[in-house]
């Protein structure tokens, strides 16, 4: 198969984050503007590197790919820890990413 990462659910999980990324940080007042396309560029890049990894040729290639997917998904939830912090979102939206990321991270 040539893209070998639609067959990943990893890489369907990292979608599922990613979107539910841009639908919360809709709300994020304008002010915010950095934080939100800062997450949203951090929930993308989980997809993003795990796709790009499934095409190198070694295990440690992948491996290397899989561990910076792994700092993005950190990332995404460092963020929106921060977003919670500034009561940008709820206690539930903040557990319900934070539960996303936890998914991604545990493969």
């Amino acid at each position: 198969m040539a893209f070998r990462f639609l067959q990943f659910k990893v890489y369907q999980d990292a979608k599922v984050l990613h979107r539910r990324t841009v639908f919360t940080t809709k709300s994020f007042p304008r002010v915010f503007y950095y934080l939100r396309d800062q997450v949203r560029r951090s929930s993308l890049l989980v997809a993003l590197t795990i796709a790009e990894g499934s095409a190198k040729k070694s295990d440690k290639d992948f491996n290397r790919y899989i561990q910076m997917s792994l700092g993005s998904a950190n990332e995404t939830a460092s963020s929106f820890d921060i977003a919670f912090d500034c009561r940008l979102i709820s206690k539930d939206e903040y557990q319900e990413i934070i539960v996303l990321c936890e998914i991604v991270t545990n493969y």
